[in-house]
């Protein structure tokens, strides 16, 4: 069985990683590179760095970030934000990331996926999608037989892509060359509530390529849910990582008591 990831994600604002909840209301959480080198040590699989104030002023920002990233930390790890163009991507891979991550850029084009993609194989590619829940029950009710649907946002969340949802987004992007989805629910992301199963779920058995669940882990038992009840393939969390809560090397040994294969 293959091995499942846990990722933290660094949310990057003007050098700073900052957290909210529903993508609102940031506090700092410390110095990227910093708390890369300490998920490294715990035994994190991967990092992926998102940054949400992205513009092509702030590109060498990035880059460097990337750079910096490299030479301290072991593992593989992902830079989102800001990518528009396969001259952009080169940029941040040859600074030393492992992938790149697009969201608003492959909507307003998505062809860029397939640049992307022919540019640098399938495995660098990742589609990011932001999904809030619009039809079918609401998070809190019970199960029932009304299907759910997901609106796909960009701009951090404040724009919904019209005629777009996350289920056709993610089948498309795969068709034009993402090679994993990173999938983060609106509705959950900083509350601590629990990943969305359901979105998760949907999107992951639609797809051909691995799924990272976001948005919403607060307890230990939140990340074993995400793999067995929304059939992730990686959770990626921020806040029970950031603010000392817990500790990766608690959270991969509670998904392995739980029957999760991870790498110890």
């Amino acid at each position: 069985m293959a091995l499942k990831r846990v990722i933290p994600c660094l949310d990057v604002n003007a050098g700073r990683v900052v957290k909210g909840t529903n993508f609102v209301g940031l506090r700092d959480a410390g110095d990227p590179v910093e708390l890369a080198e300490r998920y490294d040590a715990e035994g994190a699989d991967e990092l992926v760095f998102l940054d949400i104030t992205a513009s092509h002023e702030q590109r060498e920002t990035i880059v460097e970030l990337a750079r910096r990233t490299a030479d301290n930390v072991f593992i593989p790890f992902t830079i989102g934000g800001g990518i528009r163009s396969v001259a952009d991507a080169q940029a941040v891979l040859d600074a030393g990331a492992d992938k790149v991550s697009v969201n608003s850029a492959a909507l307003a084009r998505p062809e860029l996926l397939t640049e992307l993609s022919d540019h640098f194989g399938a495995q660098c590619v990742v589609i990011a999608i932001d999904a809030k829940r619009e039809g079918g029950p609401p998070l809190s009710s019970p199960p029932c037989a009304a299907p759910a649907t997901w609106g796909v946002h960009v701009n951090g969340g404040r724009r919904q892509v019209e005629g777009r949802d996350a289920v056709g987004w993610a089948e498309e992007a795969i068709s034009l060359g993402a090679g994993e989805v990173l999938l983060t629910s609106m509705d959950r992301d900083g509350t601590s509530d629990g990943y969305d199963l359901e979105l998760t779920r949907a999107v992951a058995d639609s797809v051909s390529v691995p799924v990272i669940a976001s948005g919403g882990a607060g307890e230990l038992s939140h990340l074993s849910e995400a793999v067995s009840g929304g059939h992730a393939d990686a959770v990626l969390c921020a806040s029970i990582f950031h603010y000392g809560r817990y500790r990766v090397r608690e959270a991969k040994e509670r998904m392995a008591a739980d029957g999760i294969p991870v790498r110890l």
